[in-house]
């Protein structure tokens, strides 16, 4: 089980939410389950705020998101804003001595996300950033078999992160302009959510990648676009692994398909985020598809299985179980596997590595550490 808010010792944990869209209700809905009380609710403007304040179901609705971050009975803020607003809405609630979960990508540059990951750490606040798929059981126990040795040698990894919601012309988003979303898309959006799961499975890092990126449309909607629909990318670890990784938001019916496959010098793993209830394992001689049970999990993936087997958990359990390791950090505990600040700089330095090789076509880039 997760560990539950009312154990910090803060009792009430009193939560400030910056945005009133999807992501805004499903950061709700995990700072309830974690015993979080939502104080007030911010949008760009004073009429978003209040009806967002009524759907999200919060205390009072703020004039503006200054007023939010300036407030004395808010905690931590979650920042669910558009991507060019995340640094500077994050520097200004740690200034206030706000603890900050913001969604990714935590910056638009590298040397934003730095600063954010130094600001946190100086002041003493939690900084997270939702790199919930860390959170699925399933992904926990294939972290903890890497770990122990049972895939043997990492020799070779075949990833991707496919979606299908950009795949028309008439598909729009502010995201698709880099003056609201930044300079990358596909990659910002999702790659990042694969390259951390990546990382934080095998303990190692992509240490060198060659990227090309596709922008299909050059216009969406009427508007100019700037960004890119698809990624291809190969990366080598820092053992020395090679993989495959693809990255595309115009793969015709795919939703929100991550998926994962280490092969090993003794076994390959796969997880599949769309079948977040099963791990397969292949062998030479015989393979099995290992199913969440939390009486023969791993330590770190069965305090996380909120349900017996055969009780199907999902993306909303896996976010759950995030914010529940947020507060409880809040309360001054350390949870293992906690997506900070430092997580969301990685990231933006992946994601300028990724530009950079692309901007080359497709030249081996090293990554810095």
């Amino acid at each position: 089980m997760t560990t539950d808010v009312t154990d910090t010792g803060l009792g009430t944990i009193r939560a400030g939410i910056l945005g009133g869209g999807f992501m805004a209700r499903v950061h709700r809905t995990a700072a309830r389950d974690a015993g979080g009380e939502l104080r007030a609710v911010a949008t760009r403007s004073a009429s978003g705020g209040r009806l967002a304040a009524d759907e999200l179901g919060a205390a009072r609705a703020e004039i503006d998101a200054a007023a939010l971050l300036d407030a004395d009975d808010i905690d931590v803020v979650h920042i669910c804003t558009p991507n060019a607003t995340h640094a500077a809405l994050a520097l200004r609630a740690l200034e206030s001595g706000k603890h900050v979960v913001c969604e990714k990508p935590l910056a638009t540059n590298a040397a934003d996300a730095r600063r954010l990951a130094e600001t946190a750490a100086s002041r003493g606040r939690v900084g997270a950033v939702p790199f919930v798929y860390r959170y699925h059981p399933m992904v926990r126990e294939a972290r903890a078999r890497v770990a122990r040795g049972d895939i043997g040698e990492l020799l070779t990894l075949d990833c991707s992160y496919l979606q299908d919601w950009m795949l028309h012309p008439t598909d729009d988003d502010w995201r698709v302009r880099s003056a609201s979303g930044g300079s990358s898309r596909a990659f910002a959006d999702i790659g990042s959510h694969l390259c951390d799961l990546i990382e934080f499975v095998i303990g190692q890092r992509i240490s060198a990648l060659s990227a090309r990126t596709r922008r299909v449309f050059d216009e969406r909607a009427g508007q100019a676009v700037d960004t890119e629909d698809i990624v291809a990318i190969l990366v080598e670890t820092e053992s020395g692994a090679l993989g495959t990784l693809l990255i595309s938001q115009m793969a015709a019916g795919r939703k929100n398909a991550l998926t994962l496959e280490l092969h090993g010098s003794r076994q390959t793993l796969r997880f599949e985020q769309e079948r977040p209830e099963e791990l397969w394992i292949g062998m030479r001689d015989e393979s099995r598809l290992l199913l969440r049970d939390p009486a023969t999990a791993a330590p770190d993936s069965a305090r996380l299985q909120r349900v017996p087997s055969g009780h199907a958990m999902g993306y909303q359990d896996a976010f759950n179980g995030f914010i529940a390791d947020v507060y409880a950090a809040i309360g001054g505990a350390n949870p293992e596997g906690l997506p900070t600040f430092e997580d969301g700089f990685r990231s933006a330095v992946l994601t300028e590595a990724v530009l950079a090789s692309a901007a080359a076509d497709g030249r081996w880039t090293e990554v810095a550490a």
